[in-house]
């Protein structure tokens, strides 16, 4: 079946968190979460290697919103409910849907962190992929060295099915990294 012709929400809802796909005009508060979380961003992600523009990011969320919609990657922004206040971005990625196979990804806006929302919206995604996209398999790959994003899999269950050794280049582009693959399947 062609992806383009699933149905499935474009928003749910946890206990704290509103979660849902990207519109145009969010690009403000994205780009205030990542001038605020620079610093710990810096070492895992590739965006945060060079100072991003407003246009910059704009863009970036309006080709999100596009490819969300083409059933090419499924980014998600990470509401809290009570204030409407940005916490996290994540989504499903590398998409597989003959094999229904989804990636999540996630950062968090550092002023948020260390309050467990990270894992409800995780834990949250991870139900959405299975209940709604009918996943046969999730997995979260994370650099051996992210103590925190290796938590977040190993508290909800996720199983390590191994370490890449030297995978990827680290940020510097010189260090080479190991990779962690978590999954849960049905």
């Amino acid at each position: 079946m062609n992806p383009l012709l699933i149905d499935f929400p474009t928003q749910f809802t946890t206990d704290r968190l509103l979660i849902r796909m990207p519109q145009p005009g969010d690009g403000a508060v994205v780009l205030q979460a990542i001038l605020a979380s620079q610093a710990e961003l810096k070492p895992w992600m590739p965006f945060a290697q060079k100072e991003q523009t407003p246009e910059d990011v704009e863009i970036n969320i309006r080709e999100a919103h596009i490819q969300f919609l083409k059933r090419e990657d499924l980014r998600l922004l990470v509401f809290l409910k009570e204030t409407g206040e940005l916490v996290a971005s994540s989504g499903l990625h590398r998409i597989d849907w003959e094999v229904r196979k989804f990636e999540i990804g996630y950062w968090i806006d550092t002023r948020h962190s260390g309050k467990g929302y990270m894992t409800e919206a995780v834990e949250g995604i991870t139900r959405f992929a299975f209940e709604h996209l009918h996943a046969r398999r999730v997995e979260i790959r994370c650099d051996a060295r992210n103590v925190k994003s290796r938590a977040i899999p190993e508290r909800l269950g996720f199983v390590l099915e191994g370490i890449l050794k030297h995978d990827d280049l680290a940020m510097d582009g010189i260090e080479l990294r190991d990779t962690c693959i978590f999954s849960k399947v049905v």
